[in-house]
């Protein structure tokens, strides 16, 4: 299903579990005007259709003793299936590696990990050199974070303007 399939209320409901996911249905059916049974069964179809991939818990990395973020700019010389299949299984392996991109442009790929220190992140980028041929790394560490958000801006989507959803308690 496109997401220009999406009603007022389903985007409604998006909306407030990016906020806090740990909402009741009930909660959840009286913000956006509908019982508990409709909500339920709206929130289940998004799961079903793969609109939630999941709910999680966001931690708090410095609390947690992780506060430093590098975002690392990789260049290679191999561009082919094999390669990729075995960057792919490196980048799972590491568990300070939280994001990686393909990208167009000067970079190859691109990486977002955290670490606890500057030492932390010299042992993981030696680690990581070990794993897979690379041709150019480059770290770019990150002073301070102005904005972050997990939340996907809904308004903007294709098709936002979409029809209102009926207005009745079946959903």
């Amino acid at each position: 299903m496109q997401a220009f399939m999406l009603d007022v209320l389903d985007r409604k409901l998006l909306a407030l579990l990016q906020r806090n996911a740990s909402l009741s249905i009930a909660e959840l059916g009286e913000r956006i005007g509908l019982s508990s049974t409709p909500c339920w069964k709206r929130l289940r179809r998004l799961e079903d259709e793969g609109y939630i991939e999941r709910r999680v818990a966001l931690v708090n990395r410095a609390k947690v003793g992780l506060p430093v973020t590098v975002f690392v700019s990789i260049r290679t010389n191999e561009h082919n299936d094999a390669w990729l299949a075995e960057f792919a299984k490196a980048s799972a392996a590491f568990p300070e590696i939280v994001e990686v991109y393909r990208m167009s442009g000067d970079v190859d790929y691109l990486m977002k990990v955290i670490v606890p220190d500057i030492e932390g992140y010299d042992r993981f980028y030696k680690k990581l050199i070990r794993a897979v041929k690379l041709t150019d790394v480059s770290s770019a560490f990150a002073m301070e974070q102005i904005k972050y958000t997990t939340e996907v801006p809904l308004e903007t989507a294709i098709g936002a303007t979409s029809a209102p959803a009926k207005r009745n308690s079946r959903g």
